[in-house]
């Protein structure tokens, strides 16, 4: 069977069609015909006109039925029969990523902050058409990069970051949270995600509470922990609807990022995000009863 699924975008166009029976009932079974040029031309001029050809006199309807199927099929068009379109990444700019990423002394001089920012750029990478942006905190929190579909310089400004990134010695992630979801709420976006790079140095009460404040706004909190995550990581990835990964994870995580979000939209009863309009294609379709129109009688 077909996956395909056939739906009516406007279906109050499909009214007109009864009308259009009707009126084109009456107009055929008219004794003139389409015109009725014989009842409102002079007989003379007439005979005249039919005398230099210039007048079909043929009883034909071709040209009212020719007509009459194009106003139909225009009707149809206008009725918006759309295809299911599953594969479409339709309106997934109203899903962004917030990469909120700890660049502490104790996370930049870790070994394995090489690995971090390699898994921060799969994660990019996996974005599709979802816009991103980039977070830093230290002992306070800045914006790297604002909400963009650039992920060329989204990824190599990731690259770049290191000790000296954010002057303010400490890690205060809770002030990298709270522009997130700052950020998320400018942007008006219908879900996102928020993801944490941190080693969980900072983590507390502070940041369970914007991670509360992230889910109830409709996104979620993952976590991607430096080393093996603490229960910390779980508590808060609870509270935020997420995940925790850890850079084991590089595979499942960039795979995580790029399928789920249809879920999420899908769950938020938008179905026409992922319907095609097929009426332009139909509305074509009129054109060739239309054809008869210019037809010329041989003689």
């Amino acid at each position: 069977m077909s996956d395909l699924a056939l739906t009516l975008l406007r279906p109050w166009w499909l009214l007109g069609l009864p009308v259009l029976i009707a009126v084109g009932w009456w107009m055929y079974t008219r004794r003139g015909g389409l015109g009725d040029w014989q009842k409102a031309t002079d007989p003379a001029l007439m005979r005249a006109m039919m005398a230099l050809d210039r007048v079909d006199n043929s009883a034909s309807r071709a040209p009212l039925l020719a007509m009459l199927s194009a106003v139909g099929v225009t009707l149809l068009a206008l009725s918006g029969p759309a295809v299911e379109r599953r594969e479409a990444l339709s309106f997934r700019n109203l899903d962004g990523v917030l990469f909120v990423v700890d660049t502490s002394a104790s996370v930049t001089e870790n070994a394995r902050w090489p690995q971090m920012l390699t898994m921060g750029r799969f994660g990019i990478a996996a974005l599709g058409t979802r816009p991103g942006g980039l977070i830093v905190f230290g002992g306070d929190a800045y914006v790297a990069t604002d909400m963009t579909l650039d992920h060329v310089q989204l990824g190599q400004t990731l690259s770049l970051l290191d000790a000296q990134t954010v002057p303010d010695p400490g890690s205060r992630p809770e002030r990298g949270l709270s522009i997130a979801l700052d950020i998320l709420r400018e942007a008006e976006v219908i879900a996102g995600d928020v993801i944490l790079f941190t080693d969980g140095e900072g983590l507390g009460p502070e940041t369970l509470q914007v991670a509360a404040q992230i889910s109830d706004a409709g996104a979620r909190l993952s976590l991607v922990s430096l080393d093996a995550p603490a229960p910390a990581f779980e508590t808060h990835a609870a509270a935020g609807s997420g995940m925790v990964f850890t850079l084991a994870d590089t595979d499942v995580f960039s795979q995580w990022l790029a399928e789920t979000a249809r879920t999420r939209l899908e769950a938020q009863d938008f179905p026409l995000l992922f319907w095609k309009d097929m009426g332009r294609y139909l509305l074509a379709l009129a054109l060739f009863p239309l054809l008869l129109l210019f037809r010329r009688q041989i003689a």
